[in-house]
């Protein structure tokens, strides 16, 4: 049975288990940078990172996707900066983390819909690690199965959010628009995708 605790508190610092099921887990993990690091990483990959607007297929037709994106895949070039956290983030998580995908949330309208990451692209119970940095912003995670209680989380700049082995068949999470002024936001997420080049 899926299980989902209460809403966290925004002044809440400890880390905490949000969700669970069987082996499937959500984790917030508070404070993984402190606030200096945060702003200045913040401010530099806001600036130093080739930001694309991208379109998809929805609803039979082409729309553009409401937030800026950058990609760096399983032996693509990526800037030392990011590597480095990556590597980072691998001994701190315990996870051999090789791709690194990134979101700018511009303001209240950029957004992203209830989804799942496609464990198809991914290794075997995958972690993935969702670094916030920037406005903090509310993510919202619920079970694929009734009953599907909704549960808001306030992403802390330097916070993580670690969802680990079958949290992507168990549970989708989504970042809502807003109907108030926020300033920007960047995710920074950091998976395990299956290496083609050795197959």
């Amino acid at each position: 049975m899926s299980r989902i605790v209460h809403q966290i508190s925004f002044f809440a610092p400890e880390e905490r288990i949000l969700a669970s099921s069987g082996d499937a887990e959500v984790r917030y993990v508070p404070e993984v940078l402190d606030p200096d690091e945060s702003a200045e990483l913040f401010a530099w990959l806001r600036d130093a990172i080739p930001w694309e607007q991208s379109t998809m297929w929805m609803y039979d037709r082409e729309v553009t996707v409401p937030r800026l994106t950058a990609w760096y895949g399983v032996g693509e070039p990526t800037p030392p900066e990011v590597d480095a956290l990556r590597a980072r983030m691998c001994e701190r998580f315990g996870a051999p983390f090789n791709a690194v995908g990134m979101n700018m949330y511009r303001n209240a309208r950029d957004s992203v819909a209830w989804h799942s990451d496609k464990n198809e692209h991914l290794i075997a119970n995958p972690s993935i690690a969702v670094l916030s940095l920037g406005a903090p912003r509310e993510m919202q995670i619920r079970p694929k199965l009734p009953p599907r209680h909704t549960l808001g989380v306030v992403l802390e700049p330097g916070s993580v959010l670690l969802m680990t082995g079958n949290a992507q068949d168990r549970f989708e999470h989504c970042i809502p628009k807003l109907g108030a002024h926020v300033e920007e936001r960047i995710s920074v997420v950091f998976r395990t995708k299956v290496d083609e080049r050795a197959e």
